[in-house]
């Protein structure tokens, strides 16, 4: 699918991967809804991207907000072509911590309800957006690209919420690429390494430094140009559909 003159709809837009994703985008000439729960940061991330992008603010654990914000990104635009559903939180504890006391149920509850559930009432949405689709030559009416983590497959310890609501992303994408191909639309997911971001800057550069020693090669963070540079390639390929690619410069998570 060509990403000139295409509409996106980039969840978690207002930050991180998902706005460096909507920015590369819309400089391909893709009109850009951003979706995201920060208001402020929302709207200060639309006005860097230009006059053919939007900012809805939006809670994905909220049924209700979730069909607003997608019926308010179709009809701003007329339509929905991509997704690229990037939304989510980062959450850590030991399942019996060092003074005994139990994980917070609530907790995994909160990342399983943003990253998963969250997520997938997203897809189902604009999914259902996209069917109304007049397909392009190559019979294309969507393409949807979900954010999963190479925490899903290496887990470190206090990962359990954070991997098992991953691992679900990870694990629904090929199903729903096979139900979706019906309709022509198909189904990717990334799982990125560490990535430097805003919150990964906030570390100690002792802790910056060890995590860059992580990667094979090249020895450094990723830079969230390079994981929009996969995604754009992702929704310009017709042939990928129904994988889970690794950006992670070759990086295997240890347990700890």
């Amino acid at each position: 699918m060509e990403v000139n003159n295409s509409v996106a709809v980039v969840t978690g837009g207002a930050s991180g991967l998902g706005f460096a994703t909507a920015q590369r985008l819309a400089a391909n000439g893709a009109s850009v809804v951003l979706v995201d729960l920060n208001d402020e940061a929302g709207v200060e991330a639309a006005s860097k991207i230009g006059t053919n992008s939007r900012f809805i603010q939006c809670d994905v654990r909220n049924p209700g907000a979730v069909e607003s914000a997608i019926t308010g990104a179709y009809e701003t635009f007329g339509r929905i072509d991509v997704l690229v559903n990037a939304a989510g939180v980062g959450t850590a504890g030991r399942v019996v911590g060092r003074d005994g006391s139990l994980f917070d149920l609530d907790l995994f509850k909160f990342t399983i309800d943003v990253n998963l559930i969250g997520m997938f009432d997203v897809l189902r949405h604009v999914a259902g957006r996209m069917a109304g689709n007049e397909p392009n030559s190559a019979g294309e009416r969507g393409v949807i690209v979900n954010v999963a983590s190479i925490a899903a497959f290496e887990g470190q310890v206090g990962q359990a919420a954070y991997s098992a609501s991953k691992g679900g992303v990870v694990g629904m994408t090929l199903p729903i690429a096979r139900e979706l191909a019906d309709l022509g639309i198909r189904v990717m997911a990334v799982a990125p390494g560490v990535f430097a971001t805003n919150i990964l800057s906030m570390l100690p550069d002792k802790a910056i430094t060890e995590l860059e020693n992580r990667s094979v090669f090249p020895k450094r963070l990723g830079d969230p140009e390079e994981f929009a540079q996969l995604v754009q390639s992702i929704v310009e390929n017709p042939y990928l559909n129904g994988e889970t690619i690794r950006i992670d410069a070759a990086t295997r998570l240890p347990p700890r």
